[in-house]
């Protein structure tokens, strides 16, 4: 496994377990298809989002030391920036005795969601560029 793949599953994991922090599995009954009632336990996933954020700050610090900020591109350190950002300042709210006003806390959450969604487009249109770009020997049968 390449550290590419590896950054694309702990963002995987970091997707699942962050749309679990809001119950919308349950909500849903996701959680209620066989093998995917752990999504519904919040505690859990909790965890494993704070283990995923851990394993990505782990990645992006390996990787700025290796390659440097420029083999990230400007775009995707400003994403991830902010969904650290936001994401620190999310766990510092959770601390005890810790509590931001009700509409830092709400800018906070759609910071958060914004910054992960931007993420996510801009993986998931590089994907379909690369593959109008690269022709794949399939498409030229016809």
């Amino acid at each position: 496994m390449n550290g590419f793949s590896l950054y694309r599953i702990v963002m995987a994991v970091l997707a699942v377990s962050g749309m679990a922090q809001m119950p919308v599995f349950k909500r849903y009954h996701i959680a209620d298809v066989p093998g995917l009632a752990w999504t519904a336990d919040s505690f859990l996933t909790f965890r494993l989002h704070y283990a995923a954020a851990a394993a990505l700050l782990f990645w992006l610090g390996h990787r700025l030391v290796r390659r440097g900020a420029a083999s990230l591109g400007a775009a995707r350190v400003a994403l991830l920036g902010m969904l650290f950002a936001t994401g620190a300042a999310r766990v510092i709210e959770n601390l005890p005795r810790v509590a931001f006003p009700p509409m830092a806390g709400r800018f906070l959450d759609w910071t958060h969601l914004g910054a992960a969604m931007a993420i996510g487009i801009w993986a998931l249109t590089s994907v379909v560029r690369k593959n109008v770009k690269t022709p794949s020997p399939d498409r030229d049968i016809v």
